[in-house]
């Protein structure tokens, strides 16, 4: 973890200064193909320091605040960017914040926590965390998905896979509340429900924070990396659409690879965590990230599609709410006795080769 005791230059700092100077040099040079290739390196390099400074701040905050700080800076962003293709794509993006949504999910309770478990049994056989926190999360995740991505196939208000404006002023409001009332029990009434054992060095001393400088400073170069890491993703998208329709790939795969790479941080973030022995804040981190990809964008999508009259399909087709269902089965059964182990990441892992698979191959 970087504590930047002088704020000399070092590589999470100038990687995500890099990354904006090649990320302003493509407004100029276009994009030829070893400005790509640079691009698509300095997107690397940016996730990799929006983890270290994420570190940073978040041992300054101590758990939970930590786990949230990433989750906040990179649904907001990722809202962001949602909203300037929804203003830019018309009709033809209706269909854009429920693939993001659903990919978001489906990456997170899958791949990061199939990866974070795997990765920490392991090296450490089992862990523990706490299932009250954890479980209260997922319970908040299942009612949002529910609301969002499978109640509007069924509803008769409206065509398939549609909301009436009341029901999507409903939906927003239910997200929004869910979401502010998993905050609450998280840092506030029952913080201790997502608390990991105190983090100790070699010689049985607790590591020394950051300063508040430092902190403060890290947290400026986190929002820099995430910033250039969704500017990359946004620039790069065309370059991997056309590598995806050269493989004959369906369109829904492109939303996929991008939500793998606006999730990269909080990914390498909670796998970090699982080495390290601290299953509790990958758990965080995982949970935490979809509870806040629903319930911060949604509302901010469905304000802007009332507002500016945009296109609005939020149901998933059958197939997708097979396997999320099947996501939400196998999760409850892994945070059920508050203990991990080698299997429960392969059954996760699995599910995400799946999800993978039968979207490339419809």
């Amino acid at each position: 973890m970087s504590h930047y005791p002088s704020l000399k230059p070092n590589w999470p700092l100038i990687a995500p200064i890099l990354a904006a100077v090649l990320w302003a040099a493509s407004a100029v040079l276009g994009t030829p193909v070893w400005l790509i290739v640079l691009c698509g390196l300095g997107l690397g390099a940016s996730v990799l320091a929006a983890v270290d400074h994420a570190e940073t701040v978040a041992h300054r905050l101590g758990e939970p605040y930590g786990t949230i700080v990433l989750a906040l800076a990179v649904t907001v962003i990722e809202a962001a960017l949602i909203v300037s293709v929804m203003l830019g794509g018309g009709a033809s993006a209706a269909t854009l914040a429920r693939d993001s949504i659903y990919a978001a999910v489906m990456v997170i309770c899958t791949g990061v926590m199939g990866a974070s478990l795997l990765v920490g049994a392991y090296y450490h056989r089992e862990q523990a965390f706490r299932v009250e926190g954890i479980g209260t999360g997922l319970s908040a995740l299942m009612v949002l998905a529910t609301l969002i991505l499978v109640l509007p196939s069924l509803t008769t208000t409206t065509g398939v896979g549609t909301y009436a404006q009341s029901q999507l002023v409903f939906v927003a409001i239910a997200s929004l509340v869910i979401w502010l009332a998993f905050v609450f029990i998280q840092t506030m009434r029952h913080k201790d429900y997502f608390l990991h054992t105190a983090e100790v060095n070699a010689d049985g001393s607790h590591p020394a924070p950051p300063s508040s400088t430092q902190a403060w400073f890290a947290f400026a170069l986190m929002m820099l990396s995430l910033v250039v890491v969704i500017g990359l993703a946004k620039l790069l998208s065309p370059s991997i659409e056309s590598a995806l329709a050269a493989m004959q790939a369906p369109p829904a795969v492109l939303g996929i690879v991008i939500a793998i790479l606006v999730l990269l941080p909080e990914t390498i973030a909670a796998i970090r965590a699982a080495r390290m022995n601290r299953l509790q804040t990958s758990m965080n981190l995982a949970i935490g990230s979809a509870l806040a990809s629903i319930g911060l964008t949604i509302p901010v999508v469905i304000g802007l599609a009332l507002f500016l009259d945009l296109p609005l399909t939020l149901g998933l087709a059958p197939k997708a709410v097979v396997l999320l269902l099947l996501t939400f089965g196998i999760s409850l059964h892994t945070v059920a006795y508050g203990r991990s182990n080698i299997m429960q990441g392969m059954v996760h892992l699995v599910v995400f080769v799946a999800f993978l698979f039968f979207n490339w191959v419809p």
